[in-house]
């Protein structure tokens, strides 16, 4: 079964019998610790996903505003070396967590049942997943699969 490159590692492929398990354990990790104390949580997979889509979405949004202020933040608190150094963070945990939201983001349609398929496109072109059919024709310009 074809994956989207955005498919963690962690995770088994949807193809694989019980390939939730590890999708739970996965999902967890991406969220605040004390969510593994909510059963329902791991009773329905597409709420926690739905939750951590949420949960990592937001702490895009905050690295992207904490690094538009740190230098203002931090000035006159911290040398100027230290500040490079907070910006260098941001500079590696922003692009760790857009990925990190990607994948929730395919793991999360997985677990609601979409199947992926693997699209031609051209050199130099970002490849995002597209699912398979589900039997509803959508065209036009505002199709839900297209970039």
């Amino acid at each position: 079964m074809y994956v989207p490159p955005e498919w963690p590692a962690e995770v088994r492929p949807p193809s694989v019998p019980d390939w939730e398990t590890s999708a739970v354990a996965w999902l967890l990790d991406a969220v605040p610790p004390d969510y593994r104390a909510y059963e329902v949580l791991r009773r329905h997979p597409v709420a926690l996903a739905a939750m951590a889509r949420h949960h990592v979405k937001s702490a895009v949004e905050a690295a992207r505003a904490g690094d538009r202020a740190a230098a203002v933040d931090l000035k006159g608190h911290l040398p100027p070396h230290a500040i490079e150094a907070v910006l260098d963070t941001y500079r590696e945990e922003g692009p760790r967590l857009v990925r990190l939201s990607r994948s929730i983001e395919v793991v999360e349609r997985a677990l609601r049942g979409d199947m992926f398929t693997a699209t031609m496109r051209p050199e130099g072109r970002a490849h995002r997943p597209r699912p398979a059919p589900t039997g509803r024709d959508r065209t036009g310009p505002n199709r839900p699969d297209q970039p």
